[in-house]
C-alpha cells in the first residue's frame, strides 16, 4: 500500500536522540520554503516544537501552547528539549526549548491531551463572512520586495476586501480575512493549527503603515476542537499599533463551521530601512 508523505510532516518531523532524567532531546531540521525573508515561520517552529512536545507526552492535541522567540532560525538543524512538568489523568503540561549550538532560538510551555467533542457546547462566536474559497484572491506575494518562502508550502487565498494592500492601497481596517490549505492536498488536524495561526499576512498592512518582516515576540493558541477537512477559514484583527508593537488576534474556523483554534500573539512592527 502506497504511503503519502505530505510536506509539512516531512518539514516538522523530529527524532529523538537522547533521554534522561525525563527529558527528551530531539534533532530536527528547519526546511527552506518554510520562512519570511530567509528566517523560518513562526507557527512553522511552533509545528515542529509541537511535534516534540506530541511525541515525548505520548498525547496527540495541544491545548493551550505558548511560545516566546527568542532569536531568529533560517534553514539548518537544530535540537529541541522537552520536559515533563506535570502529568495528570487527563493533561500533560511540557517545557520545551528549541536551540542550534549555544543559541537558544524559542521557549514554550504547553499543556497536551486528546481533544473530545465535550458536551454541553456553547459557542456565541460566529465564523467569519468569506466568499467561497475561488472567490478569494491569491496570494503570491505582500507586495513588497521581501520574499515569502512559506507561500511555497502553504496556500493562502485572501477576501478580496482585505486583499488591495497587495496592489499598494490597503483597506484602511487592520484586518485580515482568508482560507489556508497546503498545496498536497494534506487533512487539517491539530498540529497543523500551530501553524495556520501565523500563515496569514499581518492585518497591519491594511493600514498605512511601513510593510515588511513582522518578527514574533510571544505567540499563544488555545486549540478548541480537531479540524475536519483540508480548508480552515481565519480571521486576524489588530487593535493597536504602539510603542513599535502591535498585537494580533485570531480565530481559526474548519470547513465544518467549528471554531478550532484562537490566537493571540505580539509581535514587532515593521521598521522602515
Amino acid at each position: 500500500m502506497l504511503t503519502v508523505t505530505f510536506r509539512f510532516d516531512t518539514a516538522t518531523a523530529v527524532t529523538p536522540i537522547a533521554e534522561k532524567n525525563g527529558l527528551t532531546t530531539f534533532s530536527a531540521e528547519v526546511f527552506d520554503g518554510w520562512d519570511i525573508m530567509g528566517n523560518a515561520n513562526g507557527g512553522y517552529l511552533l509545528a515542529m516544537m509541537g511535534r516534540a512536545m506530541q511525541q515525548h507526552s505520548g498525547r496527540r492535541d495541544p491545548f493551550t501552547v505558548t511560545a516566546h522567540y527568542l532569536a531568529p532560525a533560517p534553514a539548518g538543524p537544530l535540537e529541541i528539549e522537552v520536559d515533563t512538568v506535570k502529568t495528570g489523568k487527563l493533561v500533560t503540561t511540557m517545557n520545551a526549548t528549541m536551540r542550534r549550538g549555544d543559541r537558544n532560538i524559542m521557549r514554550v510551555l504547553g499543556a497536551w491531551g486528546e481533544m473530545a467533542a465535550l458536551e454541553p457546547q456553547i459557542v456565541t462566536a460566529t465564523p467569519p463572512d468569506m466568499p467561497p474559497f475561488d472567490e478569494c484572491t491569491s496570494r503570491n506575494s505582500d507586495g513588497g520586495e521581501f520574499t515569502i518562502g512559506l507561500l511555497q508550502n502553504v496556500t493562502n487565498r485572501l477576501h478580496p476586501d482585505d486583499s488591495t494592500f497587495i496592489a499598494g492601497t490597503p483597506s484602511g481596517t487592520a484586518c485580515m480575512r482568508g482560507w489556508i490549505e497546503f498545496p498536497d492536498d494534506r487533512p487539517m488536524d491539530t498540529l497543523a493549527l500551530l501553524l495556520a495561526v501565523d500563515s496569514m499576512p499581518p492585518p497591519l498592512f491594511n493600514l498605512p503603515y511601513e510593510k515588511g518582516w513582522v518578527p514574533t515576540l510571544e505567540l499563544t493558541v488555545h486549540v478548541r476542537a480537531v479540524p475536519v477537512g483540508k480548508r480552515l477559514a481565519c480571521s486576524f484583527r489588530t487593535k493597536v499599533v504602539q510603542g513599535g508593537l502591535i498585537e494580533e488576534d485570531g480565530e481559526i474556523w474548519d470547513e465544518s463551521g467549528t471554531l478550532v483554534a484562537l490566537s493571540r500573539q505580539m509581535a514587532l512592527a515593521p521598521r522602515a530601512v
